[in-house]
């Protein structure tokens, strides 16, 4: 009869007496640390950001002359970010307001109800109270909701913009409700403002008057 190996009898029995520790190999007893969970797959990559074309379709040189798109990576051959849905302004029922369908913004038709300039404080005083189109949740836009109205291929944006739903668009100076951060000695008390001309933007003394053109989130 063939005689047992020690060696195996003892590795054996250690075995059964871990699993019985384990409460049987089912599961039930303490036999170290749990299994951590599989952690979650990271969010795949955006391929682009969601931002609205700047409009612009031609190419420069450096002296300012159009010449051929093709291969210069400029903006006017490559066109990145959201085409304008058409139409893009759309005039509400009242005929005050109008609803922009590529930001989502509804701004008032007039672009310039006050009538007249008013200083910063003025501006955010006027648009926060203002009730038009059924609405009371009017406000001074930021200084990047201004600039969405900009259309970069062109040197005369409020004349455009006149001409697709909107009146009294000033090619001047707007006001945005965006502070600009104090930079002493010069930029203390001073706002974003941005020429609805050319889509320029520059800082503005808040107590000097601009135009103003108040906003909403559209629904």
């Amino acid at each position: 009869m063939k005689q047992s190996n020690p060696r195996h009898l003892l590795a054996v029995m250690g075995l059964l007496l871990l699993l019985a520790g384990c409460g049987g190999g089912g599961g039930g007893g303490d036999c170290g640390a749990a299994t951590a969970p599989a952690p979650a797959p990271a969010p795949a990559p955006q391929s682009s950001v969601a931002l609205p074309r700047t409009g612009q379709t031609l190419c420069y040189d450096v002296a300012g002359a159009t010449i051929a798109c093709a291969g210069t990576g400029q903006d006017g051959e490559l066109q990145t970010g959201v085409a304008e849905p058409s139409p893009r302004f759309v005039v509400d029922g009242t005929g005050d307001c109008v609803t922009d369908n590529l930001t989502g913004l509804m701004w008032t038709r007039d672009a310039n109800r006050p009538a007249a300039p008013l200083s910063w404080q003025l501006s955010l005083d006027y648009a926060n109270t203002l009730v038009l189109c059924g609405f009371d949740d009017w406000r001074l836009p930021n200084r990047k909701e201004l600039r969405s109205l900009i259309n970069y291929n062109l040197a005369n944006n409020a004349t455009t913009l006149n001409t697709l739903g909107f009146s009294n668009v000033q090619a001047n100076l707007y006001w945005s409700s965006s502070s600009s951060a104090p930079v002493p000695p010069i930029f203390v008390a001073h706002a974003w403002i941005a020429v609805m001309r050319d889509g320029d933007e520059t800082r503005g003394l808040k107590t000097d008057s601009h135009f103003v053109w108040p906003v909403r989130a559209g629904q």
